[in-house]
């Protein structure tokens, strides 16, 4: 019969682990529980916030087209077409920007909104009116908000 290990190596071990491979099994428990946290995003919340970057992003391109053209833009939800979810109201022909949000239609509540004067105002002057406007997402919200200098940008609900 062949002997695997040296004589005596196993009279000074007591079948315990040591201090390092303890050490190893913990820290790959704490990665794998932060990767898993990570990714257990609300699916709603990571919607919106994408929404609401991607409406920061069209609302300063219409706003810049507006400057650059001098035609009055507005923003507008739900527009009067039907399959549109909302409408920029005054750019020219030649520019297309999207009217349908990527996910679920998302609600949009804009402060200081009237009847007569419906929609976000985006130009021509350079600086606009300060402007604020809610989405929602079933139970998740997001505020975009401009002082009428600035760009568009998602901010911390009030």
């Amino acid at each position: 019969m062949t002997r695997t290990s040296a004589p005596g190596s196993e009279r000074g071990r007591s079948g315990g682990f040591t201090l390092i491979e303890l050490l190893v099994v913990v820290a790959l428990i704490a990665i794998t529980s932060a990767t898993i946290s990570l990714a257990l995003r609300d699916p709603a919340e990571l919607q919106l916030q994408r929404e609401a970057q991607r409406l920061a992003a069209l609302l300063e391109a219409a706003r810049a087209e507006s400057r650059a053209s001098g035609l009055a833009v507005r923003w507008i939800p739900r527009g009067s077409k039907g399959g549109e979810d909302f409408q920029f109201t005054g750019l020219p022909r030649t520019l297309q920007l999207p009217s349908r949000w990527l996910g679920d239609p998302v609600a949009v509540q804009i402060e200081n909104a009237s009847v007569a004067n419906p929609g976000l105002v985006l130009g021509p002057e350079p600086v606009i009116p300060a402007q604020r406007l809610r989405l929602q997402l079933g139970s998740q919200q997001v505020v975009l908000a401009t002082d009428g200098l600035a760009a568009f940008d998602v901010v911390t609900p009030q």
